[in-house]
């Protein structure tokens, strides 16, 4: 659970622990005859000290055990890091926002690919916008509102109001299935963006509109399509049927920020020379590279063996990679642990990481990436799991997997895109990738022209 989602459970334990000491501080007496004592007999426990700071503190923890026990068995993992929370050190008494700023301030970026490939990319989470709702996002460099109709359909468009320039969704409205702006009250609907009211004219023009994103629904996901052309969708977001059906159900989600190209992120699952040194160390090694080889966990690896493919002609616009993790305690391989993945990317921007493992059943991590600016990338990683499996089982994979994805977060944050790599035959899939993610690149994509260095974490 993220830090910054504190329960109330917690609060009450909190505040009940913190009451228990005080009292114990004042030296409470023990009232033999009062309320405390009697309802403390009625409990059983009329051998055991009986004043108000012992009944708080009890009350407390059981509070916090409760909770605990709660959010392991009932609640989804939520962990949302924020952009300088992973992949920077802070040293010489900076802060981490310090550190984050001065990297992206001071870092050669090489020659880049142009910054937005065309494709389908995640902008929100369905269960994130309720009937009546509106949303503001950033996404491939632009500001969007997102808002979900009476009729419970979502919608994308332009955030800027076409006349004098307001955010629609800061302060705008959904009025049935339209959105009204703030300003001056235009109302805009969602199937197309058309503005079919202006409430101090009776006449409006043709013309006026805001710009809508094409958009789809699927697998508990908002998705937007990106064309630098402005063409039409070219191929469709795959439906998990076990999603659809309820089969699987939602477990949680990570969200990560990371400072790099975006095709440097999928490029990781041909570069299978790195699995061997990055991901082999234990995760209880942690996320610092500085310290992942520590010698205290040096007894526990982890073994890769993968292999990246593109897909026939009639998916061209996807691969896969297949995974088989085995884990190894003391030079011994524990075969009950093994746990296979298959890898599908469908386009730059939706990778489904297929779970399957012997006694533990089946699940996906939908891992979305979706440009915020040229070079900032928001990657969630959205567990759906077997609704008869345990909630710990999804959510410890869920945590694994983020603990193995901030180590690679720590060296995109830092590292410098080299267009024409040094590379030796055994990194041949690596350019075998970068030649199968050209086909999202057009002649007009967007290239990046200056770095903005005023935007600070």
């Amino acid at each position: 659970m993220d830090r910054r989602n504190m329960s109330t459970g917690n609060v009450a334990a909190v505040i009940g622990m913190a009451v228990g000491a005080m009292l114990f501080s004042q030296g409470a007496p023990q009232d033999s005859g009062g309320l405390w004592y009697q309802a403390w007999r009625e409990a059983g426990l009329a051998g055991v000290p009986a004043s108000p700071a012992a009944v708080c503190i009890v009350a407390g923890l059981c509070a916090f055990i409760l909770g605990w026990l709660y959010r392991l068995l009932f609640r989804p993992l939520e962990l949302l890091r924020a952009p300088d929370d992973v992949g920077y050190v802070a040293e010489d008494g900076r802060s981490k926002a310090q550190a984050a700023n001065e990297v992206r301030r001071r870092r050669k970026t090489g020659g880049l690919p142009p910054v937005y490939p065309n494709g389908w990319y995640r902008v929100l989470d369905s269960h994130l916008l309720q009937r009546g709702e509106v949303k503001h996002v950033c996404v491939l460099g632009e500001q969007v509102a997102v808002f979900r109709g009476q009729n419970r359909k979502a919608h994308v468009v332009d955030a800027y109001c076409p006349h004098l320039g307001a955010n629609l969704a800061v302060g705008g409205r959904v009025v049935g299935n339209c959105i009204e702006c703030p300003f001056h009250g235009w109302l805009f609907q969602g199937s197309d963006g058309k503005c079919v009211k202006i409430p101090y004219t009776d006449k409006v023009p043709d013309f006026a509109k805001v710009h809508r994103w094409p958009s789809c629904e699927v697998n508990g996901q908002i998705l937007v399509w990106f064309h630098c052309d402005g063409e039409n969708p070219q191929w469709t977001v795959p439906e998990q049927k076990e999603i659809t059906k309820g089969e699987w159900i939602y477990r949680g989600r990570t969200e990560h920020f990371v400072n790099a190209h975006i095709q440097e992120i999928p490029e990781n699952a041909a570069d299978l020379a790195h699995l061997a040194h990055l991901h082999a160390p234990s995760m209880t090694s942690g996320v610092d590279l500085r310290y992942i080889n520590n010698k205290t966990w040096k007894f526990v690896r982890h073994d890769w063996d993968v292999q990246w493919e593109p897909e026939s002609e009639l998916n061209k616009h996807c691969s896969q990679m297949l995974v088989k993790h085995s884990l190894f305690v003391f030079g011994l391989h524990w075969p009950l642990l093994d746990v296979h993945v298959v890898a599908r990317q469908v386009g730059p921007g939706l990778v489904y990481l297929m779970f399957q493992h012997s006694f533990l059943g089946r699940g996906v991590i939908l891992h979305c990436v979706t440009p915020v600016e040229p070079l900032l990338q928001c990657v969630t990683h959205i567990m759906f799991y077997q609704s008869n499996i345990p909630a710990p089982v999804p959510k410890f994979i869920l945590r694994a997997e983020s603990i193995q994805f901030e180590r690679d977060v720590m060296i995109w944050n830092n590292k410098k895109y080299i267009s024409k790599p040094l590379l030796v035959k055994e990194d041949s899939a690596i350019q075998k990738h970068r030649r199968w993610f050209s086909q999202f690149y057009s002649k007009n994509s967007p290239r990046l022209q200056y770095q903005l260095n005023t935007l600070d974490f």
